[in-house]
């Protein structure tokens, strides 16, 4: 495991107190091995670092795009946040290389685990938070995402509804959707696909277009809405 001094040097950040530091990487699968290490896992620290997370983003979104309704302020903080993004900051920051795991978490490539990476960011964020204050912990946090809100800005950067929809449906049903082209009308030159995005036999949502892809798309799309405006 890599030294949590080098961390510290790419964060520009001294840590008061190290032990925090050092248990935003400890997995429950270390904790599962080794019960008399005598420190508990990171999963208290990633609930608060979720918590600063979409609620200093959502504090971002608001200012940055005052005309914009509730919903698609809600649809870019998801896409911003999601485990794919975190998992890519985490990865900037190598922090697959601090994690303390179980010997089999370890063999089956948790250091690479886009879940587990996700989660540690999380967690480390909840320790910016402890030790330096909310103010530090916001600066990281945006430094983030600035990137991708200019992107935003810039018409460049579109919710992917389907990678939303299955983290979505993974952590509410423990299941993937399924797609399926239902229906397709109008001559070869100017077909619509029409496409059903499915939860075992629950039919979630319907969605159209030219090509079977944005058929999808647009299928995922109405599902995720349906499902996030059931929280």
């Amino acid at each position: 495991m890599s030294s949590l001094t080098n961390l510290q040097s790419a964060l520009g950040i001294d840590f008061n107190n190290t032990s925090l530091l050092q248990q935003a990487f400890i997995h429950t699968s270390y904790i599962n091995e080794n019960p008399a290490a005598g420190s508990g896992d990171n999963q208290r620290m990633e609930f608060l670092g979720d918590a600063l997370l979409n609620m200093i983003v959502a504090e971002k979104l608001y200012h940055e795009f005052s005309a914009l309704p509730e919903g698609q302020l809600t649809e870019i903080r998801v896409s911003l946040i999601r485990q794919e993004k975190l998992a890519e900051q985490a990865t900037a920051l190598k922090l697959g290389d601090y994690l303390l795991l179980g010997k089999g978490e370890d063999a089956s490539g948790g250091r690479n685990k886009r879940n587990n990476l996700a989660d540690t960011f999380e967690a480390l964020i909840a320790a910016i938070f402890l030790d330096q204050g909310f103010e530090a912990a916001r600066r990281f946090i945006l430094a983030g995402i600035q990137a991708d809100i200019e992107a935003v800005k810039a018409g460049q950067l579109v919710p992917n509804f389907k990678a939303l929809l299955q983290e979505l449906t993974q952590a509410r049903f423990n299941s993937l959707p399924d797609y399926e082209v239902i229906e397709s009308t109008g001559p070869d030159h100017d077909r619509v696909f029409f496409v059903s995005v499915s939860l075992g036999d629950m039919v979630l949502a319907i969605g159209s277009g030219k090509t079977k892809k944005a058929a999808e798309f647009e299928a995922a799309r109405l599902a995720y809405a349906k499902l996030a405006g059931d929280v």
